[in-house]
C-alpha cells in the first residue's frame, strides 16, 4: 500500500512531490502548534481571570520585554524559513532540465488538447514515458485556464496570448486526474483530463499509433473514436439532450435555424465549417463558445467526424 499520500494530499508520483509536500507538512504543523497555543491561553487566561466577586482596578504592568521580543523572534525566523526553502523548491520547479521532452498544451473552453514534436495530438489525455522529465508549453485561446495535477503538486495558470512553462517527471506507471483550477465558464467542472504514464516502450508505440490517423478503421469508426478522444461528446449529445451545443440525433439533412434567424440546411459543408470555424454560423438558443479545430484536427480526421456523424442520423 502507498504510504506517501495523506489526509490532505494523493500519494507522490513524481520528483517534486516529495519536496512539495515536506514545505507543506512543516507548514501545517507548526501553524497547529501556534493555533494550540493560542486557543489553550485563550481559553485558559478566559477562565482564570474571569470577572467575580468585587470589581476594581487592574494591575498597571503592561509590559513585558522578554515576550515582546520571543513573539517577534520566533515569527520571523519562521518566515526566513518558510522562504528561502520555499524559494529553492520553486526555482527546481521553474527551471526545466535541459533534456525534457516538450509538449505543447492548448486549453480552450473547455479542454485540452495536446501536440507532440513527432506529430501526435490528443485531446485530454497527456500520454508520457516514466522517469522521464517532460516540458509543458503551456497557452490558451480564449479565457484563463489553470493546469493541475494533484498526484505530481504541479499547478500553472494557462494564459491567453502568452506561454507559461512547467514540468514534471513522473516516478510511477499509472493514469493521474488532471483538472482546471481556474473558472472559466459554464463548462469549467467538465475541463476533465488524465495524465498517463506508461513505459519507453509503450510510449513509443503511442507516438507510432497516434502519427498514423485512423489507419485500419472505415471512416465511420474512426469518427467514431474521434468524437470521445477530441471531447466533441463534452458538448454535443446522440440521444436529443441539450448540452452547450446542440443534440446531433436527427439533425443531418434537415434546416438548422441559426441566431440570426436564417436558415442553414446541415450538410457535409455546414458540419465541417462549423468544426473548423464555429462562430461563423451560431444555432439559434445557444452561444457561440465552440472553440474551432482549426489546426487540431487533419482532413481526414475531419470526414471521419462527418461520416460517424451522418451513420448515427441513418441509423
Amino acid at each position: 500500500m502507498d504510504s506517501t499520500g495523506s489526509f490532505w494530499l494523493p500519494p507522490q508520483s513524481s520528483t517534486m512531490a516529495g519536496e512539495v509536500d515536506a514545505l507543506f507538512n512543516f507548514i501545517l504543523y507548526v501553524s497547529t502548534v501556534f493555533f494550540a497555543i493560542v486557543v489553550f491561553g485563550v481559553v485558559f487566561f478566559g477562565l482564570r481571570y474571569r470577572r467575580r466577586g468585587k470589581t476594581g482596578l487592574t494591575t498597571s504592568k503592561d509590559h513585558n520585554l522578554f515576550l515582546e521580543i520571543a513573539w517577534t523572534a520566533i515569527p520571523t525566523v519562521l518566515i526566513v524559513i518558510v522562504f528561502f526553502w520555499g524559494f529553492k523548491d520553486y526555482m527546481r520547479m521553474v527551471v526545466t532540465p535541459a533534456y525534457a521532452t516538450e509538449v505543447k498544451v492548448t486549453g480552450q473552453k473547455w479542454f485540452w488538447t495536446f501536440d507532440y514534436p513527432e506529430g501526435a495530438n490528443a485531446v485530454n489525455e497527456l500520454v508520457v514515458p516514466v522517469n522521464q522529465p517532460v516540458k509543458l508549453l503551456m497557452s490558451s485561446t480564449d479565457v484563463i485556464h489553470s493546469f493541475f495535477v494533484p498526484s505530481f503538486r504541479i499547478k500553472m495558470d494557462v494564459l491567453p496570448n502568452r506561454y507559461s512553462m512547467s514540468w514534471f517527471e513522473a516516478t510511477r506507471e499509472g493514469e493521474y486526474d488532471l483538472y482546471c483550477t481556474e473558472f472559466c465558464g459554464k463548462g469549467h467542472s467538465e475541463m476533465i483530463g488524465s495524465v498517463k504514464v506508461v513505459s519507453d516502450s509503450a510510449y513509443a508505440a503511442w507516438l507510432e499509433a497516434s502519427t498514423v490517423f485512423g489507419e485500419g478503421l472505415t471512416l465511420e469508426e474512426y469518427g467514431e473514436q474521434l468524437y470521445t478522444t477530441k471531447a466533441c461528446v463534452t458538448c454535443h449529445t446522440l440521444d436529443g439532450k441539450k448540452l452547450e451545443g446542440p443534440t446531433f440525433l436527427g439533425r443531418f439533412g434537415s434546416e438548422i435555424r441559426m441566431s440570426d434567424g436564417s436558415s442553414v440546411l446541415m450538410d457535409e459543408n455546414y458540419m465541417r465549417e462549423s468544426i473548423l470555424n464555429p462562430k461563423a454560423k451560431v444555432a439559434d438558443g445557444y452561444q457561440p463558445v465552440m472553440p474551432t479545430f482549426q489546426g487540431i484536427l487533419k482532413d481526414r480526421q475531419v470526414d471521419a467526424l462527418i461520416a460517424y456523424i451522418k451513420k448515427i442520423n441513418q441509423n
